[in-house]
């Protein structure tokens, strides 16, 4: 694998999570490897709505840096509370392997729990498709067409700064600067 290969971090903003129905601000950062950024995306999805995957999959294909990108990395596997990202869908519509990032293995009794509570539990199969976690080193990663070995070779390349990878942690900081007027928090 290329120390430069192209990859797209994806997170979103801050959001009120009281806000049912607002947009949420998500962001990516077009980079190589982990060193240098080559570009921005943004695009809106809805708190909790079932968006994402559609506006994400628009949002990369128009792009005019589609051509040379390689992979798409997620910082967890929704964005905008529980809009739900189907990886699957994700990668088969982009052409591009999808990695979601975790810092903690998921607690699936407790978010099945938290969705059937708020009356979500049709969400609950987006999240057993996305397939089984991956333990890599102090990280949890999901794939879609991307091998362990393979993503395992990709987080030593953009993992420069931080556990996170260097795209995922970028994007963080943009989208909640521009969210909260100052970025906050860590990826």
């Amino acid at each position: 694998m290329k120390k430069e290969i192209r990859i797209l971090g994806i997170d979103d903003g801050p959001f009120n999570k009281k806000q049912q129905g607002k947009p949420v601000l998500v962001v990516g950062t077009i980079f190589r490897g982990g060193q240098f950024m080559d570009g921005v995306l943004s695009t809106y999805v809805e708190l909790d709505g079932s968006d994402a995957t559609h506006k994400l999959i628009e949002l990369i294909n128009k792009t005019k840096h589609k051509a040379q990108l390689q992979v798409i990395m997620l910082n967890g596997i929704s964005v905008g509370g529980f809009n739900i990202i189907d990886i699957h869908e994700l990668y088969k519509k982009t052409r591009l392997p999808v990695v979601v990032v975790v810092r903690r293995s998921p607690d699936f009794e407790k978010i099945h729990a938290a969705l059937n509570k708020i009356g979500f539990s049709d969400k609950i199969k987006l999240l057993q498709k996305a397939g089984q976690v991956h333990k890599l080193g102090r990280i949890y990663v999901q794939l879609a067409g991307i091998s362990v070995g393979e993503s395992q070779e990709l987080l030593k390349i953009s993992c420069t700064h931080s556990l996170i990878p260097e795209p995922i942690r970028i994007a963080h900081l943009i989208a909640s600067g521009i969210t909260d007027g100052e970025s906050r928090g860590r990826a």
